[in-house]
């Protein structure tokens, strides 16, 4: 199953980013052949290359060989950015978060987060950002603005 796994997500990632098996295979120091192995299943990458790969596609090793794009339903995403599932905007615009997705921020019941919009066509969506992340980083601004007028 992970020679699937890991085979399905180079073979996207090789194609989402318009490189072919040579480009890829040149970028990080193997032949051609290798690549095709690689993506037909035939063989497996060793921990070196499968670290080089996750760089250079800017993903998490873990995803690299694990992420089941089909299982979930969407590509595989960048390192450090988590696709957790859909859910429905419930009466009175309630949101219930899966729980993965708190359990990784550790929200926690009575936290108060600033809700963020954005309206433009290629990013919109919504984002929860920790009312105390955004008071300290706003403070910190301030703080370097006075300095800086100093």
């Amino acid at each position: 199953m992970k020679k699937i796994t890991l085979s399905r997500n180079l073979s996207f990632l090789r194609k989402e980013n318009n490189y072919s098996q040579e480009d890829l295979a040149e970028k990080i120091g193997v032949t051609r052949q290798s690549i095709a192995k690689w993506e037909s299943g035939e063989s497996l990458p060793d921990i070196v290359n499968c670290d080089a790969l996750a760089t250079l596609f800017d993903v998490s090793l873990d995803n690299l060989i694990h992420y089941d794009q089909k299982d979930n339903g969407f590509p595989i995403p960048p390192k450090g950015k988590h696709m957790f599932n859909t859910v429905p905007l419930e009466k009175d615009g309630y949101v219930k978060l899966p729980e993965d997705a708190v359990n990784l921020v550790m929200m926690q019941e009575g936290d108060t987060f600033l809700v963020l919009g954005d309206e433009n066509p290629k990013s919109i969506g919504i984002a929860l950002v920790p009312l105390e992340f955004f008071t300290t980083m706003t403070q910190g601004i301030l703080n370097h603005t006075k300095d800086s007028k100093k």
